[in-house]
């Protein structure tokens, strides 16, 4: 190779960034023992930032496009090198690029679990993770910080110091939001820009970045406070559940007394029973909801049965009662109205059931 071949190998004429990885936030121009020509040329891509650097100070900046490398390109290049004439010959600067593009794809969470204070479940612990995208906002500021004589800085290097600042961030979040836990899934979205905001302002001014989007896609509690949780919905559920079934109870007892094919036994008066119960516990141990369910005008019965005085039922209920052989003659009785139980035979309403001599013919 000759003089002059050996000269021009030595020379950059064209200063790029192709940019194959869509990690990397700062990369550093290879111009390794080589000199950049006199009218060579720049190009910046878009979502790029190109920054000269002349013996460690930071000189001129250019946004995406295509420049020739002359003095009047390089105003603070040009002070800092002496040319306050122009120049005609090679020159020797760092060149970086940093992506303004984001990069996307990141990660974040909380290694610790974050107290938080809730009205009702008291101290909670929570662990939350998601998703951020980053870009470099001052590209100089990025150098002095992060890069210094490096040759790039790539998402992975920044990661770990970013996650440590947005789980800092949250914990001061989640601890003054006074927001209770079963409603912080509604508050996502609310609580994902609050978080945003807040990292951002420490990451820019400290370090030059700035993350786009910072999203929270989950917030776990331990599997004890998900039980209580549990417990706390399935009881309001069962408020809602037993007036229901007192409603049930109401629409089945027509249906069951125009069936004369026996099903009132289990259809009625086992269902009646059942739902008594469901109705004294939803009721703190009272009737009134079961028997205002009842149709309107009928007559409420109680009968007692091995100790147990069992009720309220309908005139037709106690009709089954007595065809099924479970309600007899001597079977103690106790309606609305009556002063004290009285044997079922005694009692003008219920005596016929039990009347083993027919009336006379009609003549």
């Amino acid at each position: 190779m000759g003089l002059f071949e050996k000269l021009r190998s030595e020379l950059v004429d064209i200063v790029e960034w192709a940019d194959d990885d869509r990690r990397t936030i700062v990369w550093r121009f290879p111009r390794y023992r080589n000199q950049i020509k006199q009218g060579a040329k720049l190009i910046v891509r878009p979502g790029q930032i190109a920054v000269f650097v002349h013996q460690g100070k930071l000189a001129d900046q250019f946004a995406p496009g295509t420049y020739p490398l002359e003095t009047g390109n390089l105003p603070i290049l040009s002070s800092l090198a002496g040319w306050y004439h122009g120049f005609d010959s090679p020159f020797k600067s760092e060149v970086y690029f940093a992506a303004t593009r984001q990069v996307t794809d990141l990660k974040w969470g909380t290694p610790n679990p974050v107290m938080l204070r809730d009205p009702e479940l008291g101290a909670v612990r929570v662990r939350a993770f998601g998703s951020y995208t980053l870009k470099a906002s001052d590209p100089a500021k990025l150098l002095r910080e992060l890069v210094g004589a490096g040759e790039m800085v790539e998402a992975g290097e920044v990661d770990e110091l970013l996650r440590s600042i947005i789980a800092s961030e949250f914990a001061d979040l989640v601890a003054a939001s006074d927001i209770p836990v079963i409603d912080l899934a509604s508050n996502y979205q609310t609580l994902s820009e609050k978080l945003r905001t807040a990292v951002v302002a420490r990451v820019h001014a400290e370090f030059g970045l700035d993350l786009p989007q910072l999203l929270l896609v989950n917030v776990s509690v331990p599997e004890e406070v998900e039980r209580a949780l549990d417990a706390k919905s399935s009881m309001a559920l069962l408020g809602d559940l037993g007036r229901y079934q007192q409603y049930q109870l109401g629409q089945s007892m027509p249906v069951a007394a125009a069936n004369p094919a026996g099903g009132l036994a289990g259809a009625g008066v086992g269902l009646g029973m059942g739902l008594g119960a469901v109705a004294s516990f939803t009721n703190g141990g009272s009737n009134q909801t079961a028997t205002a369910t009842m149709a309107e005008g009928a007559a409420t019965w109680h009968f007692e049965e091995r100790g147990r005085a069992l009720g309220p039922f309908t005139t037709a209920q106690v009709t089954e009662a007595v065809r099924t052989g479970r309600l007899v003659g001597a079977t103690l009785v106790w309606s609305p109205g009556m002063a004290s139980w009285r044997p079922a035979a005694q009692i003008p309403a219920l005596a016929s059931f039990f009347s083993s001599t027919p009336p006379p013919l009609p003549r």
